[in-house]
């Protein structure tokens, strides 16, 4: 990793971590954007695609070494001992595509280089080996940073108020129905979402990110649309050709548990991003850019937030300024969180307990009860039927 991957900011995990449920103020804060960028040194803004390509040429070797070992060995171990050998694979290779996935997901917001047609190259490339619509989900989540904390607008993850939740929402508030909700959204939330547009903004008719005609892109970003499902059959069509030659149990286990893996942190990072309880939300009476990109939260994975190229641990800073990249991040956080006060947010509580508790604690957001002028505008997460 390179240096701003490797420093850590443990007086702010110390301080936060004793308050994880402190509220964010949701009031204007008395500073601007331009006031925050100040504070950030200039060369944190400076792309490198030299270095830019050192991570993804980190990342593919250590990809390549983890596939060479379990193909060329795993058969080799006398039992039971391949049986703990694969599981133990699937999760080194699906932490280590997660950090391809986060590069490409770079790429898309022009911070992997100063060329833009070298972004979406390489972000091409990278989304479509994982699946992924490049161009489709670039333009989407470009709306979801414009967006943030919007109850209206925002693209994902959009919390319900209490009168428009499901009918069978109550029947899963206890510990059988979190689990399931959970395991249902860790493993098929984010092909949901890319295929049918769930946990998604609403639209007045059907929505894909497959869709180039779909409610979700203009018509000068079809053609783009077209591309990345162009992409996505090429990839398609080489995976089928390996399942013929190998075998379709070889391609699961090789590169179908992984993926799982992948979408899985995928949807776990960025539901843990934008669902705390300290987290407001606003709608179109009270709602601004600033403020909704402050209502994120900046989480703990351990030594897994260097694995995923510290996306975990960045995302306020990345919210704020998303075409830096992520190897200046944590350097950058470091020099805002002073200007931002109260209304930088860190928990470091263990992500497999933060994902339980909020689970529970959150969800339907609501205003406060008896309040009056802006506040009327501002919810907080709820968990009381």
């Amino acid at each position: 990793m390179g240096a701003g991957g490797r420093m850590s900011v443990p007086e702010i995990k110390a301080e936060e971590k004793a308050k994880p449920l402190k509220r964010v103020p949701y009031l204007k804060p008395p500073f601007t954007v331009g006031q925050i960028k100040k504070a950030i040194p200039p060369h944190c803004f400076q792309r490198s695609l030299l270095r830019s390509f050192s991570y993804v040429v980190y990342d593919l070797v250590l990809a390549f070494i983890f596939y060479y070992i379990a193909t060329s060995y795993f058969h080799l171990l006398p039992q039971p001992f391949s049986y703990i050998a694969w599981p133990i694979y699937w999760v080194l290779q699906g932490c280590i595509l997660t950090g391809v996935w986060v590069i490409a997901h770079e790429c898309g917001h022009h911070a992997f280089s100063d060329y833009q047609w070298v972004d979406d190259v390489v972000g091409l490339i990278l989304h479509s080996a994982l699946l992924v619509p490049y161009f489709s989900w670039k333009i989407s989540h470009r709306r979801h940073h414009s967006n943030t904390g919007s109850l209206e607008r925002d693209e994902v993850f959009v919390p319900k108020p209490k009168s428009k939740l499901s009918w069978f929402s109550k029947y899963l508030n206890n510990p059988l129905g979190r689990v399931v909700s959970l395991v249902v959204t860790l493993t098929l939330g984010w092909p949901l979402y890319l295929a049918f547009n769930v946990s998604g903004r609403p639209y007045d008719r059907f929505a894909s990110h497959f869709d180039p005609y779909g409610p979700i892109y203009s018509d000068r970003e079809r053609l783009q649309i077209y591309i990345s499902d162009v992409g996505l059959f090429a990839v398609t069509y080489l995976l089928y050709k390996i399942a013929l030659a190998k075998g379709f149990a070889w391609l699961l286990c090789v590169y179908g548990v992984p993926l799982l893996i992948v979408n899985g942190f995928l949807v776990l990072i960025t539901y843990l991003q934008h669902t705390h309880p300290a987290l407001p939300h606003y709608d179109s009476s009270e709602w601004d850019w600033l403020r909704g990109a402050l209502a994120t939260m900046d989480r703990d994975y351990g030594i897994l937030n260097k694995v995923f190229h510290n996306i975990t641990d960045t995302h306020v800073a990345h919210h704020l300024f998303s075409t830096m990249p992520h190897y200046h991040a944590m350097e950058a956080t470091k020099a805002i969180k002073p200007i931002l006060g109260e209304y930088y947010q860190f928990d470091g509580t263990p992500f497999y307990k933060a994902m339980w508790r909020e689970a529970k604690e959150c969800l339907y957001v609501e205003p406060d009860e008896g309040t009056g002028g802006s506040e009327k505008g501002v919810y907080w997460y709820r968990n009381k039927f």
